[in-house]
């Protein structure tokens, strides 16, 4: 747990005042108490976490439950209007930024968006359903995405659409 903080931590830049990273300190005590064998003890870590999220959630209006698979170097760039499924998953090196929702198209379909590593979601971007967004794509602000967005392609528009866009020449480092 505490070297995903650290790793958490790096991503938003050293910002410990830092909502998204806030979020994340919750996330990550979040997916801990699981690995507490014994129920008795987990029960009040797990009263605990609920209180959390919910002071996160309010103060901070990012809504990420555990069940998110999020992986390392993910950052939350601007706070507020934050929603995420918790049938998402997130690869390494993702940027979200305020007022993204990532989740369900339809409520009769627990389903949510996978998506890849070094992901760049800009504000307002609605992802939605059980889609595949590929490593080094770019959403774009306000785009709602309906459909798989292929590695290193931008998105754009309502309904998205598709531009083709150029593999980088290296991996950024995490936390970039």
């Amino acid at each position: 747990m505490f070297d995903n903080i650290r790793s958490d931590l790096a991503a938003h830049k050293g910002d410990w005042g830092a909502q998204g990273f806030w979020a994340m300190v919750i996330y990550r005590f979040g997916r801990w108490r699981y690995t507490l064998g014994n129920r008795w003890l987990r029960m009040p870590f797990s009263l605990l976490y609920k209180i959390a999220f919910k002071g996160v959630q309010v103060v901070s209006g990012i809504e990420l439950p555990c069940e998110v698979t999020v992986g390392r170097g993910f950052r939350i760039d601007h706070f507020g209007g934050i929603v995420i499924s918790g049938f998402a998953s997130f690869g390494q090196g993702c940027v979200i930024r305020n007022g993204v929702t990532v989740g369900l198209r339809r409520i009769d379909e627990p389903s949510a968006p996978t998506i890849g590593n070094y992901v760049d979601i800009g504000a307002g971007a609605k992802v939605l359903g059980p889609i595949t967004i590929g490593d080094h794509a770019v959403i774009g602000a306000n785009a709602v995405v309906l459909d798989d967005v292929p590695s290193h392609a931008i998105a754009v528009g309502i309904p998205a659409r598709i531009i083709a866009g150029t593999p980088p020449e290296k991996e950024p480092p995490m936390g970039c």
